[in-house]
């Protein structure tokens, strides 16, 4: 055997060999079965006492001597000599080898007595396919029902092994009983809870990857129950046949998640017969008494004739009867009867007559004297006295706290003002629409300046004074005295102007479909927002050189949207929004926010930012996940913040890369009256998730008197081609009607997908069977096919009266429209202007303002920063922009502190440095 394998393998001496006991060899570590992971070798090992040698044999074929790697060392415990031989197998090897069997090895240790062989190891290319053979499909079933979700894994080596996630948390069986994972990968729940109703994932994985299944939606419903039926109620009719009844609930439980309505009657109804009053007569009077020595005689009778039964009335008339038995000839003290007066009780009479007459007399003195001293007093004064609180109240600032969080928009929300202490709110008055509100926005005289009230004093806003030119006079020069920095806004909706005069650019064209506002600004710059759109611009300071100033407007277009692809498949994501003037000259980048409705991920979304060109077509500036030198772009949640150097027209455009791209929808639900008293209308939008899009519907729904009748909610809609259906439930039939076949509404794929920030409504039509009805209850579902489901719950009271509209919108959802100044920023301009000095000096590193965007979350594309005069003042402009909404300088605050104490230990650690290199000199 040892000179085949000599033969093999190449000479072996020997007699070189260190000799041995005379045993045959022992292994003590043999090959193990292993996977080769993407290219990376696997290594084999083998060790064996006693043993000249070790040889590896792979598949019948001896491995060459080159490719082994020995070592050999004396066991500390036995005092033997271990030899120890490994051997790396690639991937490439695995793959070349066809053979019936699986690539396998052995090792084989020789001793002076003979040899031993290992154990065989096979060698595996270990994978994991991506497509799972069987994907967990949802199920609605009802409370205590079993629920099977099956799931077989994608094919892999080694098998994957498999576990399931519910809303994203692990499912373990270890701590719920009624949970059983361990049968053939499936999921088993043996009795439904209302608390399993989630979004159940397959999770397979193994030495290689992890992949999950797509997810199944599990609604467990409860159908519902009746009450007890409740007492019968009082026969109707006070006398003869009539009716009675009974009610129950479909109370017990309440139907839940799509669950049935209770079948049967709510209201039973049975015949009584009540019996019908008597009422009480008189017998006939008994006889007279004897004469009394009072010269008195009495009869009686009795009211039972008949008696009074069933509620019947009393007898009328006394039931006594005395008269005098002499003819009123019984005399007393020689008088007649008649003709006695007591004289007691006529003295006492007169007593008190007088003692009245004297006490009233008494008090109208009283009285005549206070009025005269009391008018006498007052005259000293010669004036009226005024509470002074009604001079000096209002310069006072005032506070309410909220007692609850609701929305303004709803019909019975319970926020209510508060003159306790409480929130402090200072912020601006926000200035309404220029055209409902002419008055409030008509020019002054030439030369003058309105000053606001003293209630605007208390906010804080005096000093935002409008000054309007005389004619002629250009806007962007201002009077003696007059700050540059001051603002003068307006929010026009149907602007009738010809153009806005800018002093180095043509006039922007305002259309009958824009929301737009406007300010001046100067070197301090300022801020731009169209309140409750998520649109705002922000001027950084000194982007505006000094001595010159800029009337600068924001446009948000409101017609139809001119974004087309030649695709199809790329849509709007946010509001277009246009700010200019077009020859606006900057020296820094401004900072747009636009908000959008998109879940980002960058796996499933392919984002953009387009611009419009002169001949209307849209071109692509930059993908959202791209670094560029030009343009900046920072996506949150639910806004995108822009660093723009140059004027236009811009839009955010997703493009669905799978069909697990989500798009937020906001849903909301309105109510009024129909055509008659007897009809209710309810009107159901879906419409994407945001400020500027739900904008539309309360427009819509301000012009019909709408009311919002439930909180609105989100829905995500999935890119993957399924449609959106509106369901009316559990209307109370004997109350309610609505015609059959309209209790289900559907949306296509394309309108919900394609909507472009315009809003889609259904509507329900409900007759009330009776005038008598107030209330209406029911339940909105709206839900798309294999996807989310939202339930909207209707509790309202209707009254044929015609209602007052509810306001949409109250002061605090208000913003104003412009500020310029140190006022527009939440970071102090001394604060501003130290930070930069600070970052934007180069240390030794030369990485000051990236260790700030770093500290501040802004670390991505800093070539955009490098590129820039001063990195640090566009960091700070960016992180203006997108906390604008919160005004918290906590984070950035911490950030400095941090960055600080890095500073102080790169110094300690300098000055260590340099008092070790003096002491070694």
């Amino acid at each position: 055997m040892l000179s085949l394998f000599a033969g093999a393998t190449g000479d072996i001496l020997l007699d070189s060999l260190p000799s041995v006991p005379g045993t045959l060899p022992h292994f003590l570590k043999e090959p193990e079965d292993s996977y080769i992971i993407k290219s990376n070798p696997i290594k084999l090992l083998c060790r064996a006492v006693p043993a000249l040698q070790i040889f590896f044999k792979c598949n019948g074929e001896w491995v060459h001597q080159n490719e082994h790697v020995s070592r050999e060392y004396m066991d500390q415990n036995t005092g033997l000599k271990v030899r120890e031989v490994l051997i790396n197998v690639s991937r490439q090897q695995v793959e070349d080898f066809h053979g019936p069997e699986d690539y396998w090895c052995l090792c084989v240790a020789w001793s002076h007595l003979g040899t031993s062989k290992s154990r065989k190891a096979t060698v595996h290319i270990a994978y994991l396919r991506k497509n799972f053979e069987q994907d967990p499909q949802g199920k609605e079933v009802p409370i205590k029902g079993m629920i099977v979700l099956h799931c077989r894994p994608p094919e892999g080596v080694p098998t994957a092994e498999v576990e399931w996630l519910k809303n994203e948390e692990l499912v373990s069986s270890l701590t719920d009983d009624n949970i059983d994972t361990r049968a053939d990968h499936n999921l088993i729940i043996n009795e439904a809870r209302l608390s399993d109703s989630g979004n159940y994932t397959c999770l397979a994985s193994n030495i290689v990857a992890k992949r999950r299944s797509a997810t199944a939606t599990v609604v467990v419903f409860v159908n519902g129950g009746w009450s007890l039926w409740t007492e019968w109620s009082p026969c109707n009719v006070p006398c003869g046949r009539g009716v009675q009844k009974r009610s129950r609930t479909c109370t017990n439980p309440a139907p839940l998640n799509g669950g049935a309505f209770c079948q049967g009657m709510s209201v039973q109804k049975i015949t009584c017969n009540a019996l019908c009053p008597i009422d009480g007569g008189w017998e006939k009077w008994s006889e007279w008494t004897a004469c009394s020595v009072q010269c008195e005689r009495q009869r009686r009778r009795e009211c039972n004739n008949p008696p009074p039964r069933h509620r019947g009335i009393m007898c009328e008339g006394p039931s006594n009867a005395t008269e005098n038995c002499t003819g009123g000839m019984c005399t007393q003290n020689g008088k007649l009867l008649h003709d006695v007066k007591p004289q007691s009780m006529d003295g006492s009479n007169d007593v008190a007559l007088y003692s009245g007459l004297g006490s009233g007399v008494i008090v109208v003195a009283v009285l005549v004297v206070a009025v005269m001293l009391y008018r006498r007093s007052q005259s000293n004064y010669g004036v009226d006295v005024i509470d002074s609180s009604a001079l000096t109240g209002g310069f006072q600032s005032f506070t309410f706290k909220t007692t609850r969080q609701g929305s303004p928009l709803l019909l019975n929300s319970s926020l209510q003002p508060e003159l306790t202490v409480g929130r402090t709110y200072s912020s601006p008055i926000c200035f309404k629409d220029s055209i409902d509100n002419k008055e409030l926005f008509d020019p002054l005289p030439d030369n003058k300046v309105k000053v606001q009230s003293s209630f605007m004093v208390s906010l804080g806003v005096a000093d935002r004074a409008e000054y309007h030119a005389p004619k002629g006079h250009p806007p962007e020069t201002f009077p003696r005295g007059l700050n540059r920095d001051y603002s003068n806004s307006t929010v026009e909706r149907r602007s009738t102007k010809k153009g806005l005069l800018t002093p180095n650019g043509p006039p922007l064209t305002p259309t009958k479909d824009q929301m737009r506002t406007t300010g001046v600004f100067g070197h301090l710059g300022g801020r731009l927002v169209v309140p409750n759109t998520g649109v705002s611009l922000l001027v950084p300071h000194g982007a505006i050189t000094e001595d010159t100033s800029w009337e600068m407007c924001m446009v948000i277009n409101q017609g139809e949207s001119s974004f087309q692809t030649e695709e199809g498949c790329e849509i709007l994501l946010g509001p277009e929004v246009t700010y200019g003037p077009r020859g606006l000259d900057l020296s820094s980048p401004v900072a747009m926010t636009i908000a959008h409705c998109a879940e980002v991920d960058t796996e499933n979304w392919n984002i953009q930012l387009k611009r419009k060109t002169q001949d209307n077509s849209w071109e692509e500036v930059m993908s959202v996940e791209d670094e560029s030198t030009f343009c900046y772009c920072l996506m949150d949640s639910s806004s995108c913040h822009l660093l723009l150097d140059q004027p236009g027209s811009y839009a955010l455009v997703g493009e669905p890369l799978t069909q697990a791209a989500v798009k937020r929808l906001k849903l909301a639900v309105f109510g009024s009256m129909g055509a008659t008293p007897m009809h209710y209308s309810l009107r159901v939008y879906c419409v994407d998730d945001t400020p500027y899009a739900f904008q539309g519907v309360v427009a819509t729904e301000t012009s019909r008197g709408g009311q919002l009748l439930e909180e609105p909610k989100m829905l995500p809609f999935r890119g993957n081609t399924f449609s959106l259906q509106v369901y009316i439930q559990d209307v109370p039939q004997f109350l309610w009607s609505i015609k059959p076949f309209t209790t289900c509404q559907e949306f296509s794929f394309s309108q919900v997908w394609c909507s472009n920030q315009k809003p889609l409504h259904c509507a329900f039509s409900l007759e009330r069977n009776s005038p008598t009805t107030t209330q209406l209850s029911c339940k909105i579902s709206v839900r798309q096919v294999k996807g989310h489901e939202q339930i909207l719950q209707v509790y309202t009271s209707v009254a044929e009266s015609k209602k007052e509209s509810v306001p949409f919108f109250t002061q605090m959802d208000c913003t104003v429209t412009s500020q310029a100044g140190p006022k527009a920023f939440k970071i102090p301009l001394s604060i501003r202007q130290r930070i930069c000095a600070t970052f934007d000096t180069a240390n030794a590193k030369g990485k000051d303002w990236q260790l700030l965007a770093q500290k501040l979350h802004l670390d991505r594309n800093l070539s955009y920063f490098l590129k820039q005069q001063s990195p640090s003042a566009v960091i700070l402009s960016l992180w203006e922009a997108r906390h604008q909404d919160t005004g918290d300088l906590d984070s950035l605050a911490s950030a400095l502190e941090e960055i600080g104490k890095i500073h102080s230990k790169s110094t300690a650690a300098k000055m260590q440095n340099n008092m070790t290199d003096n002491n070694d000199h």
